[in-house]
């Protein structure tokens, strides 16, 4: 499935507000943002750094997502109104996540190499929600609202709060 066909269909699952692809073309700034990084990441992969960078300030101006150029973001992921998200330049996130609005996959400072999260498939990560450092979420996980998550996420778990920690189950502590 291409790039296009894919994110429209994640969007349909997840969103009953969409009723047709013309009104997620038109309508919906992540996917306008995701459209745009996939410019913005060409260009960064193949040496135009400057132009990549003024391109996507230029597509934050517009939906008010900011996607580093150097971000590697895969096909079928979904971010839901958006407005204030920020994923860094060494960031991961792979298909089938879904990001709400006023998430930051952000670095700890200025260590060199890998800086910034990845957010492993199908994970969740709710608004306001800060994900902080080379930490991974694993796949199916869930991040709740306005959780502040410094270190990793195994797969399946949910976690809340300021620290982030995982929700107990009924009948265990």
């Amino acid at each position: 499935m291409g790039w296009w066909k894919e994110t429209i269909a994640i969007v349909k699952k997840n969103d009953p507000a969409a009723r047709s692809t013309l009104e997620i073309l038109l309508t919906y700034p992540g996917v306008k943002a995701l459209a745009a990084h996939q410019v913005s990441h060409f260009l960064w992969e193949h040496g135009f750094k400057l132009i990549a960078r003024m391109h996507s300030q230029f597509w934050r101006f517009l939906t008010q997502i900011e996607i580093h150029p150097g971000a590697q973001i895969a096909s079928g992921v979904f971010i839901d109104h958006g407005s204030g998200l920020v994923i860094g330049e060494t960031a991961i996130v792979e298909t089938g996540v879904l990001l709400y609005h006023g998430v930051t996959l952000g670095g700890t400072g200025k260590e060199c190499g890998k800086r910034h999260p990845t957010v492993r498939r199908g994970a969740l990560i709710s608004a306001h929600s800060q994900l902080i450092g080379p930490i991974e979420i694993g796949e199916y996980a869930k991040v709740g609202a306005s959780a502040v998550v410094l270190k990793d996420v195994p797969a399946g778990i949910t976690v809340v709060g300021i620290p982030a920690k995982p929700t107990k189950s009924k009948g265990k502590e």
